[in-house]
């Protein structure tokens, strides 16, 4: 539903984060919401500023994994490095998922502020029976299929920096792409020209819009791969020490020398996930399979192939303004998932990557645009437990039912003498909890102190926040690394939205309770192994630069901004211009 007042909450968006921390009376955020115009000067582009800048988003690209695989890198991933490279970046907030993550990159602002708190959350004010919202969707609007949903960028609070561009200059073109809907979403907003998502057997675009020819034809020549199915991908040399079975909850590794095997008991063995064979090769998709397309390296070079073809159709980086594209690669995440990121799967997966995006950026130079290009990642990412006790963490282990929202509702009803059925409301094992709305105010307070008491004796929880807790706590500061849990909680705090306590697991707790086909491992915790990402720029004629200390996917807009010369006002992002040395384009001041 639009709210009567999400004028005034746009408005309250576009402030500097300590004056929005504590709004006096917050609407909830709802899909179809227009966005206010920046306030900003006409202007034309910075001379010698790029024409086309190219933001992608590696999905659970953790810095862990840069740093692993960096030595093998000789594609597009190789170049990346070579140019200025923050090895070491920082999602801050604790709600490191692909949602959230994605909103900042290209807002500037943490997810207090763009309003995306999570993948899905739960909204008891909703009019339908499921009261669970997905963060790219339109819960107003009723799907054609009743399995499925209208996607939409309605919950992103703030304007992307292609959206900026396009309000200072009206014939920038802003286009994404990207291998899930929230992933382009996020990172293009709602001003957007062109965007495209894979969805079943093909691209798909936004509800009443039509599919251009380029992604047309991308789908076209997609098609008999799908039909005839395809071999799998040969495994490096430099992969053969990941080659190796695990043993998933007991019993015995599958045989074929799958990378992880499927085993999750040793009396019923689970079947092979879905798109994924066991055998030499690995990712070999069987004729029809779309699953198995979906979750290969097959996907992202798919991806980049449409993002070319926009490019050309488009002529992007051509015009009178600078233009933007966002590509969000999802592979990784989807291999992480289901194999882990330590497993043969993910390897094959880096060295995939890296030729892809190489012969995207080789492609880009054939058509001599004068582009600039940022790669990050959503989020970072964490491997399966038991592979994890093997190796370096002997404490890792998965988390406990007893976290689930169903067992927290039954111990906190004991406590209280309540009824147990839907007490607390959440999506999992961590994150964000709610109380039934049914139960009354003045019980309220109890049923939340109860829960964090019950909770916090759990041996796998590490903190617990209440809502008035993080409201009134300040908005975080100074470098990432040295935040505290509180302060990761409060960056992915939006009161309208957020829940009424938010659960920490401990380090090493993977929040995956049962593990099962193509869901194995997880992210989004507080801990850095999840929070720390590479942001790495790249442009012709940059000066390599690598610099350890962190900083933060928030600095991403406003050093692009500051490199074409967009101005807006003081206070917009929370993060930081970064003087990119890329020439005379080069104007951090502009952003003031």
């Amino acid at each position: 539903m639009i709210r009567s007042k999400a004028l005034l909450l746009l408005a309250a968006a576009m402030l500097p984060l300590g004056a929005h921390a504590k709004p006096a009376a917050p609407a909830k955020a709802g899909p179809g919401m227009s966005q206010p115009a920046p306030q900003v000067q006409p202007m034309g582009p910075v001379k010698g500023a790029p024409r086309l800048l190219v933001a992608i988003a590696v999905d659970q690209f953790s810095a862990d994994l840069f740093a692993q695989y960096r030595s093998h890198f000789t594609g597009g991933l190789a170049r990346l490095a070579g140019g200025m490279a923050f090895p070491a970046g920082y999602q801050s907030h604790a709600a490191t998922e692909t949602c959230p993550g994605h909103s900042t990159i290209l807002t500037g602002m943490h997810p207090a502020r763009t309003g995306i708190i999570a993948n899905t959350w739960i909204d008891q004010s909703v009019a339908r029976g499921k009261k669970a919202v997905y963060c790219a969707e339109d819960e107003t609007k009723q799907a054609a299929d009743p399995k499925d949903y209208v996607a939409s960028a309605g919950h992103l609070l703030v304007p992307t920096l292609g959206e900026r561009m396009k309000a200072v200059w009206p014939t920038s073109r802003n286009v994404a792409v990207s291998g899930k809907d929230r992933g382009a979403l996020m990172m293009g907003g709602h001003a957007i020209d062109q965007v495209y998502w894979w969805k079943g057997k093909g691209f798909a675009t936004l509800e009443g819009r039509t599919l251009a020819p380029e992604a047309l034809a991308e789908n076209r020549s997609l098609e008999g791969v799908l039909a005839q199915g395809a071999p799998g991908f040969a495994l490096p040399a430099w992969c053969g020490a990941h080659d190796r079975a695990i043993a998933l909850g007991g019993g015995a590794p599958a045989s074929g020398g799958v990378g992880i095997a499927n085993s999750l008991t040793a009396a019923a063995p689970a079947p092979t996930p879905s798109g994924f064979s066991v055998g030499t090769g690995r990712f070999a998709m069987a004729a029809g399979d779309a699953n198995a397309f979906r979750a290969s390296p097959r996907l992202d070079r798919a991806t980049l192939d449409l993002a070319t073809e926009l490019v050309d159709s488009m002529k992007l980086g051509k015009g009178a303004a600078p233009d933007m594209l966002s590509v969000s690669l999802s592979v990784t995440d989807f291999v992480g998932h289901a194999y882990g990121t330590e497993g043969a799967e993910m390897c094959i997966q880096m060295q995939q990557l890296d030729l892809a995006l190489g012969d995207f950026f080789k492609a880009l130079d054939d058509r001599h645009v004068d582009y600039a290009v940022v790669l990050t990642a959503d989020h970072g990412g964490f491997d399966l437990p038991e592979r994890l006790r093997e190796q370096a963490l002997p404490a890792a282990q998965r988390a406990a039912a007893s976290l689930l929202p169903d067992q927290i509702s039954a111990a906190v009803a004991a406590k209280l003498g309540m009824e147990a059925k839907d007490l607390i409301l959440g999506d999992g094992a961590f994150g964000d909890f709610w109380v039934n709305k049914a139960v009354p105010a003045d019980q309220k307070a109890k049923v939340v102190e109860a829960a964090k008491a019950v909770l916090m004796v759990q041996p796998q929880v590490e903190a617990v926040f209440t809502a008035s807790e993080l409201a009134a706590a300040p908005a975080p500061k100074g470098s990432p690394e040295t935040w505290s849990l509180l302060d990761r909680a409060r960056a992915s705090y939006y009161a309208p939205l957020s829940g009424d306590f938010v659960v920490v697991l401990k380090r090493g707790v993977v929040p995956v309770v049962r593990p099962m086909p193509g869901i194995v491992a997880t992210h989004g915790s507080a801990w850095d192994y999840d929070r720390r990402v590479p942001i790495l720029f790249w442009r012709a004629g940059m000066t390599p630069f690598e610099q350890p200390n962190p900083v933060e996917t928030v600095d991403i807009a406003p050093s692009l901004a500051g490199l074409i010369g967009l101005k807006v006002p003081e206070g917009t992002f929370d993060g930081r211009c970064l003087d990119l040395d890329a020439g005379p384009g080069t104007t951090c001041g502009a952003t003031n």
